[in-house]
């Protein structure tokens, strides 16, 4: 009589006093694990978690540099500032200032291949 690794995880169990019924929410969850938890579904993780980095980031850098964000009580009652300086440097951030110095251009070498033709 041969028993598989399952089959006898479940006696030691039972012979040890931990057998309890496994409930239908907790097979439902393992099926779950199963069915998400694959290799095939790891990319749409991470995905996923990128875009919701991204729009963390983002959203922790207008609750703390935009200046037409105010959070706190004392701030909100200014009202409308003009503060053209403090926006033009909130716009000019780092990323943009590096795209701006290069060519808008996606894929530069398929572009001189099919405009200029030699």
């Amino acid at each position: 009589m041969t028993l598989n690794s399952n089959k006898l995880t479940k006696l030691v169990l039972l012979c040890l006093g931990f057998a309890l019924p496994i409930s239908p929410a907790a097979q439902m969850a393992s099926s779950s694990l199963k069915r998400w938890l694959r290799p095939e579904v790891y990319p749409l993780f991470a995905s996923v978690g990128v875009a919701v980095g991204i729009c963390g980031m983002q959203l922790t850098r207008n609750i703390t540099g935009n200046p037409d964000v105010r959070v706190t009580k004392e701030k909100r009652g200014a009202g409308v500032l003009d503060n053209f300086a403090e926006g033009q440097k909130y716009k000019d951030h780092g990323v943009r200032k590096y795209v701006l110095t290069k060519k808008p251009e996606i894929m530069p070498s398929v572009n001189h291949f099919f405009s200029k033709p030699e």
